[in-house]
């Protein structure tokens, strides 16, 4: 069966667009919620086991459609038991569905640009805003029916469509899987935007249509942009069609204050039965905002992507802290550092190191330092949302989110 919502907010700290205590239940286990989920690109979160996942207490995890397609092949995947038997996971595994590398390997290798980022600072954004969007000129190219890849191991030549997409979701046998879609640029403008939300919504018909396992969930993907009534024409549409749950992705826009707005146009119209999931968002304060509003889960590459570039998150008070909410552990100040990463952390990593150690790993570019800062930034990721569902349950959300700001994200 697909998996379930249950809304355990208190009803005195219940509304429609505020923060929410849930618990997805699935075929291979629960998700408690709000929750962080590790992403493990190619069956693998990088530079940890699947052991160190589940000690830290991760519930599940998300991997990459595209990529475990090139190699070594949803088939192949299939034949070593599935995702969850291949890489010895066994709770529950979310799959993208390849529409992300449209734009990844496309328009934002043309544009140098994210899903978010304030590209325009002190600019006239919709000066700045190309008319239109070429899209995936490099390695992607989208069209009507789907999208042409060349694959960046070999050149070799690919075709994505809603009906492969999912197709390839059944082989590899993940719990929760996402709709075929085009991910826009924030650089996109609206009108090109708007002529790549109706595709994604005729694809979103053809991926309801397709065979898939009766185990499997299926969520939809709310696109549109940085535009109010694009974001609304999403909601109207894809609310009326039989999801098991739904997503927020495309581009959030060019600033942190676009990025919230989009949240605030489309959670509020949910359906409240429904996990709700915030594609691509992983730093500290992205998770506050996306949980006041109403988001149940997340997932991104920066913690372990951050820790194999000696950036460690921490909380906004520490000195040095930079605008991304990380220490650089390779700065020279870390060397006679005998300090754990956080002294307030239980993790592996901060309870048996000090930040002279990871600096001195890093210098030696020694694989070890990887996988203890990967340690200390998941863990760090779920111990705040696990504060937030403690949080949501005492009716002390704001509290928490206004004690965190107090220092005010830099």
């Amino acid at each position: 069966m697909p998996c379930t919502f249950e809304d355990l907010t208190p009803l005195a700290w219940s509304r429609p667009g505020g923060p929410r205590r849930g618990r997805i239940t699935t075929t291979r286990g629960v998700i408690e919620t709000p929750e962080f989920l590790p992403v493990g690109t190619r069956a693998t979160v990088k530079a940890m086991t699947p052991a160190q996942l589940a000690e830290i207490g991760v519930q599940g995890l998300l991997a990459n459609t595209y990529h475990l397609y090139l190699r070594p092949g949803a088939e192949a995947v299939r034949k070593m038991g599935g995702l969850h038997t291949m890489m010895g996971w066994h709770r529950p595994i979310m799959t993208d569905s390849g529409g992300f590398q449209a734009f990844s390997l496309g328009a934002a290798k043309e544009q140098g640009v994210g899903k978010l980022g304030g590209v325009f600072p002190g600019k006239n954004k919709e000066a700045a805003r190309p008319k239109s969007h070429k899209s995936g000129d490099t390695l992607a190219k989208v069209d009507d029916d789907g999208v042409t890849f060349r694959s960046y191991i070999d050149g070799s030549t690919h075709r994505f469509t809603p009906e492969s997409s999912i197709a390839l979701q059944r082989l590899l046998g993940a719990d929760l899987i996402l709709a075929f879609d085009e991910c826009t640029s924030p650089l996109a403008g609206k009108e090109y935007t708007e002529m790549s939300l109706e595709r994604t919504h005729r694809w979103a018909v053809r991926c309801l249509e397709a065979p898939r396992d009766p185990h499997q969930s299926l969520y939809g993907i709310l696109q549109g942009g940085a535009y109010p009534d694009l974001r609304q024409r999403a909601v109207e549409f894809m609310t009326k069609l039989p999801w098991d749950a739904l997503a927020i992705g495309g581009s959030l826009g060019e600033t942190k204050e676009e990025f919230h707005s989009v949240l605030d146009w489309t959670i509020p119209h949910l359906p409240p039965h429904l996990p709700r999931h915030l594609l691509g968002i992983g730093e500290m304060e992205d998770l506050f905002e996306g949980v006041a509003r109403g988001i149940d889960t997340f997932d991104c590459v920066i913690p372990t992507r951050f820790a194999r570039t000696a950036n460690v998150m921490v909380r906004p008070h520490f000195p040095g802290r930079s605008r991304r909410g990380t220490l650089n552990l390779r700065n020279a100040k870390y060397k006679q550092d005998f300090g754990p990463i956080d002294p307030d952390c239980s993790c592996y990593t901060c309870r048996n190191f000090h930040r002279s150690y990871l600096n001195y790993l890093f210098a030696s570019k020694e694989i070890l330092a990887g996988t203890l800062c990967s340690i200390h930034n998941v863990t760090a990721l779920l111990d705040l949302t696990r504060q937030m569902r403690e949080a949501i349950e005492q009716g002390t959300f704001q509290e928490l989110k206004r004690e965190y700001f107090r220092h005010g994200p830099t």
